[in-house]
């Protein structure tokens, strides 16, 4: 069973992974250099799950518990200020791109497929 200062230091924690997780995160610290500012900028993901339980009365003392929490930051881009004005500069994923790819090269070759099984039946 799950005593008082225990929830408290999963709360706690809890608490302490917010608060990391903030806008602080989502925007890096700005780089300044020959009156150009670089301001990186990552999308930060997080979720929590936790659990319970016990077993039937008959074998002893049943108990359980669980619980977690996990995050992941992923490189969106950076804005360039420079000569009073903003651009934006997209990360590139080379690795979703490609997978995109390979999911598009699938999909064709399964209706092509479907198509030819289709002509000689026909």
């Amino acid at each position: 069973m799950v005593t008082s200062a225990e929830g408290t230091d999963v709360l706690g924690s809890l608490r302490a992974a917010v608060t990391e997780n903030g806008a602080g995160r989502v925007f890096g610290a700005p780089v300044a250099e020959n009156g150009t500012v670089l301001l990186p900028v990552a999308k930060i993901s997080g979720g929590a799950g936790g659990g319970g339980g016990s077993g039937p009365a008959g074998e002893g003392r049943p108990e359980g518990s669980g619980g977690g929490f996990g995050t992941t930051a992923r490189g969106l881009g950076v804005f360039v200020l420079r000569n009073g004005k903003v651009s934006w500069h997209p990360a590139i994923d080379v690795n979703r791109i490609v997978l995109g790819g390979q999911i598009v090269a699938i999909t064709a070759l399964l209706v092509v497929r479907g198509l030819l099984r289709q002509r000689r039946a026909g």
